[in-house]
């Protein structure tokens, strides 16, 4: 849950991060900052009296660690002074923080200007209020007249463009961490909405254990929960401010769902796990999801509340599926398909440390320093300069040529089998970027496909799982009373023979009145004015 200092340690430690960096409870009782958590973590060289200074801005703070030692940071941007005085006392202050984080030859950091260099958040509430416009359809007529044109519309809109970017710019700061050996360092103004969504994919990509369904609450608890995501206001669970509200949850959770579409073995959640996390989000009745951010929360549920007349919140955590399911409805969320991680030798893991060691030695180049750099102005080493020269030419070229290093990193990888407990990228060309059906067109009866599609598949491997784990139990009962039981094992789906490809959400009880011909021919047809005039159908959404 990340709300204690012993969280973050343990972060650490499995992150391999300890060695260079450490968790401060410096803000405890929020005496510094109410928006950062109580507890986070900083480069171990950074002094704590530093985090007061600017109440927690230009803090680089730790994200994760890579493997090879690299790490992913996240920092919020000064507050913007006119008074000369002021500005150089920031900037003297920011050149500080940098000496820390930026120590070649070996510590490189990359800075990603996501406020200036990369979507807005008006971009994205634009393109979600004209994407979610395709699926307010209130009868067969209007979802007719808009299949003709459904493609145009979706196009236009630009959401699956968003999605896109969000993935690319991803791809490209994991090529940073992996590839270049790079830390990265996110900047935003508050470092509370875009940092979160780059932040949280980039782990999904590179963590394994983030594509558990553990880690993957870890990961909402660490980056967005404590990271201080204002989901009241991104959310208007109130109602009070329209221009706050943004879905940047929302489209994490789609291209996270992109990659667990793309890569269904590599997770051990499904993407019905995934929708009832969007639904939760805008029920109010959670507290994982209705603050902006810890010090409100804690003021809110009495932690930090020192009136002791009023009656705190009672929310509950959307961690805890059994009381929105039953045990049943929970297997669900639970991946059949998920291949399981081996158990490591000695071996690997010698190999592990051994590519670290050699990501570390740098070749010999000789190459001209250009007074556009600028990372060494008070370096008197040449070797360093020495050393240093190609690693730093990657950075400072052209956009286009990191775009050409990041497409060979992606094709490469591709290139290859993939290994699901490892590094996974998804693929970001135009046809692969879908729409989340299960999520979106759940409740159009004409949108369900009949039979159940893939999920008809995965019915019937939960049911082979609960037979094979009833009958093991069974055994295991056996071996230990000596009694025969009887051979009659429940399945938990036996009796849901006829799904909808949207199951649990829809359960398709009917035809569907869904002409055989392309709408475009089919309008051609002078019989549109009876199946567009058609009643709608009652269908049985059954106990969900």
């Amino acid at each position: 849950m990340f709300d204690t200092l012993k969280d973050w340690c343990w972060e650490l430690e499995r992150t391999k991060g300890n060695m260079k960096y450490k968790a401060v409870s410096v803000n405890e009782g929020y005496k510094i900052c109410e928006r950062l958590p109580a507890y986070f973590v900083v480069p171990t060289p950074l002094p704590e009296e530093d985090v007061q200074r600017f109440q927690g801005h230009g803090i680089p703070i730790w994200c994760w660690s890579c493997h090879n030692g690299s790490a992913l940071l996240k920092m919020s941007a000064l507050p913007k002074e006119q008074d000369d005085g002021i500005l150089q006392i920031q900037k003297s202050f920011l050149d500080g923080i940098y000496k820390t984080i930026h120590r070649p030859p070996y510590e490189i950091v990359k800075t990603e200007d996501l406020s200036s260099n990369f979507l807005s958040l008006q971009e994205i509430q634009t393109a979600y209020c004209k994407f979610k416009q395709l699926f307010l359809i209130d009868n067969s007529t209007e979802f007719w007249d808009t299949d003709i044109k459904w493609f145009s519309l979706l196009e236009s809109s630009s959401w699956l463009d968003i999605i896109r970017r969000c993935l690319k710019k991803a791809i490209e700061i994991t090529e940073c961490l992996e590839a270049q050996n790079m830390n990265v360092l996110l900047l935003e103004e508050n470092a509370s909405d875009l940092c979160c969504l780059l932040s949280s994919l980039v782990q999904v990509m590179m963590d394994p254990h983030s594509r558990t369904r553990t880690g993957f609450q870890s990961l909402i608890q660490k980056e967005w929960v404590m990271g201080g995501h204002c989901f009241l206001d991104r959310c208007n669970h109130l109602h009070q401010s329209d221009k706050e509200e943004v879905p940047v949850f929302l489209l994490f959770l789609d291209c996270v769902w992109q990659l667990v579409h793309q890569h269904s073995p590599a997770f051990e959640f499904t993407e019905t796990y995934l929708t009832v996390l969007s639904d939760s989000l805008y029920i109010p009745i959670f507290s994982t999801f209705f603050f902006n951010s810890p010090h409100q929360k804690d003021t809110n549920t009495g932690r930090e509340s020192s009136d002791t007349q009023s009656k705190p919140l009672n929310l509950l955590s959307v961690w805890d599926w059994s009381v929105q399911f039953e045990p049943k409805a929970q297997t669900l969320l639970r991946n059949p398909l998920y291949v399981e991680k081996p158990k490591l030798d000695k071996g690997p893991r010698k190999g592990m440390r051994f590519k670290h060691q050699r990501q570390l030695s740098l070749p010999l180049t000789q190459s001209k320093s250009s007074p556009k750099r600028g990372f060494f102005r008070e370096e008197t080493d040449h070797l360093f300069k020495n050393l240093l020269g190609k690693r730093i030419s990657k950075l400072i070229n052209s956009s286009d040529e990191l775009q050409d290093n990041c497409r060979e990193f992606y094709d490469s990888w591709h290139s290859k089998p993939t290994d699901y407990h490892s590094l996974l990228l998804p693929h970001i060309e135009g046809p692969e970027i879908k729409v989340w059906a299960q999520r979106y067109l759940r409740w159009i009866p004409e949108a369900q496909i009949l039979g159940g599609g893939r999920v008809a598949t995965m019915s019937k491997l939960l049911e082979m799982m609960e037979e094979v784990q009833s009958l093991q139990e069974k055994i295991d009962e056996r071996h230990h009373s000596q009694v025969l039981l009887p051979a009659e094992a429940p399945c938990l789906l036996r009796n849901s023979t006829r799904l909808s490809s949207l199951f649990p959400f829809a359960l398709l009880q009917r035809h569907s009145s869904k002409p055989i011909l392309p709408t475009s021919g089919w309008k051609t047809l002078g019989d549109e004015e009876d199946l567009a005039k058609r009643e709608d159908e009652f269908v049985d959404l059954g106990d969900v």
